[in-house]
């Protein structure tokens, strides 16, 4: 990815909902204007989430979802559903596509009440009015379309972009300092490093300290010392990767502010205060209990993996117990945690806020408690306190 590309996390995720049929994916080519999802008379065409990240005017940088028919049969169809209530977890704005010929099924109607429960601003559009003569009342958030001839799409467009609530005072790290501030990024080069590129985090506050002005200069570890020295005191913050917490904490003055890339992150997403609070329960965890260490992105495990290989056995060593390690990454997320003595999130890069905080609602609401990658490797290196003063004092 590019340092000019919007990513997926920080855009508008838009889906597209409603029963086989209804015309979901006729509307999602209309409103994009390119054929992004197949379509044909045959009930159940589009049988898994057709996923487009592009711009759309006048919203700007969105994702387009494509959803399979909610009343989808079968073994195939539960599987489906249970994909579809997935991608509601990162929904920021649904419509829901209802042939107006037939009205609301119960289907829709329990995606309605879906959307209520998990506060997803919703808009339903009843598709195929070319071809009906009904005449229904419309509420404020409902509106006539036609997949055919193109009627009420344009219309539709606004309606979603009159209720996109897109917020502008959040950022990564750049409310924190002043323009022409140094700020020392440390970056592992390890083997777990993506060869030839810097991972999303990395790149997203390199561009937040530019956007404020500030003066990023990028190291390693192995070169953070030489870096100090040659900056000589002007230096008004170092973020370093979590893994190499301990080794930079040595290696910074005191009277330079330390944080990590992952608990800036768990702050622009909105989860540090729980995941503050849940770091404690590490101390609390006993022989046979099972942690649950979550991603938010896919990829090749390599030997130093932080997820399944640092983070477990630093667990390990710090409370000294057989603890059992559970991984999931991507979409997936439990949909019952009970077992789970705690979570271990990382920091989120790749999923928007909503997914983000609908994973933390889920443990709060189960009673386990979670935090993420930066905050536990900072506690359980002793140097919590000190990666959140420049966040607390700000």
């Amino acid at each position: 990815m590019g340092l000019n590309e919007t990513p997926s996390a920080n855009r508008i995720h838009i889906g597209f909902f409603g029963c086989r049929n209804a015309g979901k994916s006729s509307i999602v080519n209309k409103i994009t204007n390119q054929t992004i999802a197949v379509v044909s008379d045959v009930k159940g065409t589009t049988t898994d989430p057709v996923i487009k990240s592009m711009e759309l005017l006048p919203l700007g940088p969105v994702v387009i979802t494509d959803t399979p028919g909610y009343d989808d049969e079968g073994n195939l169809g539960e599987l489906r559903v249970k994909r579809t209530k997935q991608i509601l977890n990162k929904t920021d704005i649904a419509v829901l596509i209802v042939d107006v010929t037939v009205g609301l099924k119960d289907y829709d109607k329990e995606l309605i009440e879906i959307f209520k429960k998990k506060s997803i601003p919703y808009i339903v559009a009843f598709n195929k009015s070319d071809i009906s003569h009904l005449d229904i009342e419309l509420s404020d958030n409902e509106i006539l379309v036609s997949a055919n001839t193109g009627d009420g799409i344009e219309e539709l467009k606004n309606k979603i972009g009159s209720i996109v609530n897109v917020s502008t005072d959040k950022h990564i790290v750049a409310d924190l300092i002043s323009p022409n501030d140094i700020v020392v990024l440390v970056v592992p080069i390890d083997s777990a490093a993506p060869k030839g590129r810097l991972i999303l985090p990395q790149q997203q506050t390199i561009r937040d300290i530019l956007d404020v002005g500030g003066i990023a200069v990028v190291t390693k570890e192995t070169e953070l010392k030489k870096t100090l020295d040659t900056l000589d005191g002007k230096v008004k913050m170092v973020i370093t990767d979590s893994q190499a917490f301990r080794v930079v904490s040595e290696i910074v003055p005191q009277s330079i502010p330390l944080t990590s890339f992952s608990i800036l992150m768990a702050r622009y997403k909105g989860f540090l205060e729980y995941a503050e609070k849940g770091v404690h329960a590490i101390e609390n965890l006993k022989d046979g209990d099972t942690v649950l260490i979550a991603e938010g992105c896919t990829h090749h495990r390599q030997c130093e993996d932080i997820g399944t290989v640092k983070l477990p056995n630093a667990l390990r060593k710090h409370t000294g117990k057989t603890i059992n390690i559970e991984t999931v990454s991507g979409s997936e997320f439990p949909e019952d945690l009970s077992k789970y003595a705690m979570i271990i999130h990382c920091g989120g890069c790749m999923l928007n806020e909503r997914e983000v905080l609908y994973r933390m609602k889920c443990a709060e609401d189960a009673g386990i408690p979670i935090t993420n990658y930066g905050t536990a490797l900072a506690y359980m290196n002793g140097i919590l306190k000190r990666s959140l003063e420049v966040i607390h004092n700000k």
